[in-house]
């Protein structure tokens, strides 16, 4: 493994921003131009969910259909379109120890800065539906090494993600936890948790970082961002929230036009075109286009 230390790396940017923000806010981001306007309104790190590209990109359940190279494709366009950091969500690994290695080398090849990878079965469920199945502690912890072992930069951040709190209770939730740490997890992410206290039993178990899911219509209650750091939380994860509001202004959209044959009565739930080209930054570009013509004219 190349243990030489880069403040360049992706990993390590996002490292950085969990130190200096407290909690770190980190938002959900399904295309390359919504990483964009995340990036235009000041946060710090952006995710890619497994779910998101599930159903927006491929139209499908969450429900461990999706492939690596589902995930790499929406993962390879935000990171070219933004300079921030990428949490992704790469579910159990897909396959065995030699493919979440290939896994994790890929996702360091594709810029993202780190992932987080689960203790479900392959056939897995979205976090917050009932019926869960888990893999033993055993089996997890070698999923984990396979990662640790196939990591090729130092910084890049594996983060390890339990789905035990439901099904198995706070203290085996607790004890997979400190099992996944010592076996190499940088981070720990306790999906479905239901009280804020939990969140300071999960930091004073791992001593490591810990991320909280507040997603929305979920087994989580919203706890704000000031109510997480004071339970101990070191990064807020807001996975699936703009790609929802997307998706009903859109489902509203079509509505309208189906039946009154007009988007006049929508239009101001709309983007600007002016909006538009300001995070694109298309008058910059527009404006070489005009340099380059009119070079080829008077040269």
């Amino acid at each position: 493994m190349n243990t030489t230390p880069s403040n360049e790396s992706a990993g390590w940017k996002f490292r950085d921003a969990v130190a200096k923000e407290k909690p770190l806010q980190v938002v959900g981001a399904i295309t390359a131009y919504a990483a964009r306007m995340a990036e235009a309104v000041g946060f710090r790190a952006l995710y890619l969910s497994g779910g998101g590209v599930a159903a927006n990109s491929l139209g499908i359940p969450d429900l461990g259909i999706s492939t690596m190279e589902d995930v790499l494709t929406d993962a390879r366009r935000i990171t070219d379109a933004t300079t921030l950091p990428l949490l992704v969500d790469i579910d159990t690994g897909w396959g065995s120890a030699f493919n979440i290695a290939r896994t994790v080398c890929s996702m360091i090849k594709a810029g993202v800065a780190a992932v987080h990878i689960e203790d479900q079965v392959a056939a897995k469920r979205c976090g917050h539906r009932p019926g869960k199945e888990l893999v033993s502690a055993d089996e997890m912890v070698d999923r984990i090494k396979a990662a640790v072992d196939a990591r090729t930069d130092p910084h890049f951040v594996l983060m390890a993600r339990t789905d035990a709190l439901a099904s198995e209770g706070l203290h085996a939730a607790l004890d997979r936890c400190a099992a996944y740490v010592e076996a190499g997890a940088d981070m720990i992410f306790a999906e479905a948790v239901t009280e804020l206290s939990m969140y300071g039993k999960f930091r004073e178990a791992v001593c490591v970082p810990i991320l909280a899911n507040i997603t929305e219509f979920g087994q989580t209650p919203l706890y704000t961002k000031d109510e997480l750091a004071s339970a101990g939380v070191d990064i807020v994860l807001y996975c699936c929230s703009a790609y929802r509001a997307m998706n009903a202004a859109a489902l509203k959209v079509y509505e309208t036009i189906r039946a009154e044959g007009t988007q006049r009565n929508v239009v101001s739930i709309m983007q600007t075109r002016a909006d538009l080209y300001k995070f694109l930054g298309y008058l910059e570009y527009e404006q070489k286009l005009d340099k380059l013509f009119a070079q080829e004219k008077h040269p």
